[in-house]
């Protein structure tokens, strides 16, 4: 199997020495052999390395450099001088595949990983000094001479330049494997959730919307056994929409928090002025309802709100225990359910309001905002109209995607069947990573993992070598964390592919770790 990862260690640097030397002594005399066998490139402490293995071994390199003068900047003057509009640049130098390992995989490998590292890092442009053999690889990354050959012989080089636009319209983009995803979202779309972006959108007050529109909330109404209010936008929509109810109720409300999505529930309500107090549990871990109990007996609260599925953790909080102690005292019971809505079966009877939406766990195209109620909801003249819900309760006030609703009509229609192909996928996301250090149990869309020591490059390593784990966003970042979901709908083989990669992963940074000792 071949992988791609950043080279950090002693022993790569030295792989890639060899590389160097069979390739630009040996193979191309741009060197003078010295009988070493190891060649280290001049700008080797700038340099960034791209390496592809199979399995164990190195075969495969290419670096890159943003420090200034470039080599070329030595050979032909300023770079920019013979560019317009490149913006930021870097120089790509050192491509290198060992002879037994030249069939293209390992190429379009390290041309993948070298555009996203080059996006990562805000590169616009990258030149290169092509040698006059691989003119026709070069051509395969988009890139394009902008200067006279410099050298002579053998070791003849043209200055190329390739920039982001070009790269995309390259062959190698083209060809390059797709990605294996493991992200909350969005979602990609199988083929028969797609076909509706591809026919004529149809107005939102023609018949035929509204006919759609009325099977939508039918099936909705039976998983959620609550009334749906649905507006265009997203989750972060529908919440706002949520809170915005609570406000006219006047009273003080309880957030529970013991998650990301917990704290920017807090952080809007905060916005729209909403008079709260909060309790916190420690992410992660499940929120202790009889001390929950005990606070709501001592104020006078109107009114509580709860992420449902914490998909920062990956916990699942448990709302039943709650539901009966809010209904018994009259207590509003509001949930956010974005994430865990359509990734295991609840019934919203027992609570007030909840949103969800039309991507996450449901499969489809993010673009529907989705809050439940029980209660009438009526206009409120007050309140910013998008914001209205009373003026959903009336039909559709304004514009929406047929083709989104089409798209949610036939992922909703997948019930309750895909309950089952969730849970058997997580069953499956749990026991092969039952010994990984998760931070929560779970539930069927991710699990969250806490980075480990000796693989803490897992995600970017990963990520290079096409599988796509999500650990960007701020909030993991800052605990080192990262995510694994099972919610996109080629998992089963994209996860087998994943798992040999891990192997291979664990068994050479093990190998790396025992070196060391």
């Amino acid at each position: 199997m071949y992988w791609c990862k950043i080279a950090r260690t002693k022993k790569e640097f030295d792989e890639i020495a060899r590389l160097n030397y069979e390739t630009f002594v040996e193979e191309i005399p741009q060197h003078q052999a010295d009988g070493s066998g190891m060649r280290t490139d001049p700008f080797h402490e700038q340099n960034t390395y791209l390496i592809v293995l199979s399995g164990m071994e190195v075969v495969g390199m290419i670096a890159l450099r943003s420090e200034r003068p470039f080599s070329l900047d030595l050979k032909i003057g300023k770079v920019e001088g013979f560019l317009q509009d490149v913006g930021k640049i870097c120089e790509i130098r050192l491509l290198a595949v060992r002879k037994a390992h030249r069939n293209g995989r390992v190429f379009f490998l390290l041309a993948r990983a070298l555009s996203d590292f080059c996006l990562e890092q805000g590169f616009e442009s990258a030149i290169i000094s092509g040698t006059t053999r691989q003119l026709k690889l070069y051509g395969q990354l988009g890139f394009q001479p902008f200067a006279e050959p410099v050298g002579a012989g053998e070791a003849l080089f043209i200055p190329m330049v390739t920039t982001r636009r070009q790269y995309s319209d390259s062959v190698a983009a083209r060809l390059q494997a797709k990605r294996r995803l493991f992200v909350p979202g969005p979602v990609a779309l199988t083929e028969q959730l797609a076909a509706p972006f591809q026919e004529p959108p149809i107005s939102h007050r023609s018949a035929a919307f509204h006919e759609v529109r009325l099977d939508v909330d039918c099936l909705l109404v039976e998983m959620a056994e609550s009334t749906p209010y649905l507006l265009a936008g997203s989750g972060t929509l529908a919440n706002e929409a949520m809170l915005t109810q609570i406000k006219r109720l006047d009273s003080k409300g309880l957030i529970l928090v013991n998650g990301e999505f917990g704290r920017r529930l807090v952080k809007q309500a905060e916005r729209l002025g909403l008079d709260y107090t909060v309790d916190n549990a420690p992410w992660g871990q499940a929120f202790d309802f009889k001390k929950t109990t005990e606070q709501l007996e001592t104020e006078d609260y109107g009114w509580v709100l709860m992420v449902h599925g914490e998909t920062s953790t990956g916990q699942i909080n448990d709302f039943r225990a709650l539901a009966d102690l809010c209904t018994q005292q009259g207590i509003r019971l509001c949930l956010d359910c974005i994430s865990s809505f359509g990734a295991l079966p609840f019934s919203l009877r027992d609570v007030w309001l909840a949103t969800a939406a039309s991507g996450k766990a449901v499969g489809t195209m993010s673009g529907i905002a989705i809050v439940f109620a029980h209660h009438e909801i009526t206009p409120d003249s007050k309140l910013p109209s998008y914001l209205d819900l009373g003026l959903y309760g009336e039909g559709v006030p304004f514009t929406f995607s047929s083709s989104v609703l089409e798209s949610l009509k036939r992922a909703l229609s997948a019930y309750p069947e895909r309950y089952k192909l969730l849970d058997g996928r997580f069953r499956k996301l749990r026991e092969d990573t039952k010994d990984w250090p998760a931070l929560a149990a779970g539930y069927p869309t991710s699990r969250t993992f806490e980075a480990e020591e000796e693989t803490g490059f897992l995600t970017q390593d990963a990520h290079l070598s096409g599988f796509e784990l999500h650990s960007t966003s701020g909030y993991l970042k800052a605990r080192d964390l990262f995510q694994i979901s099972c919610i996109q709908p080629e998992f089963e083989k994209d996860w087998q592919q994943f798992l040999e990669f891990h192997e291979i992963y664990q068994r050479y940074h093990t190998t790396e770790k025992a070196r060391h000792m």
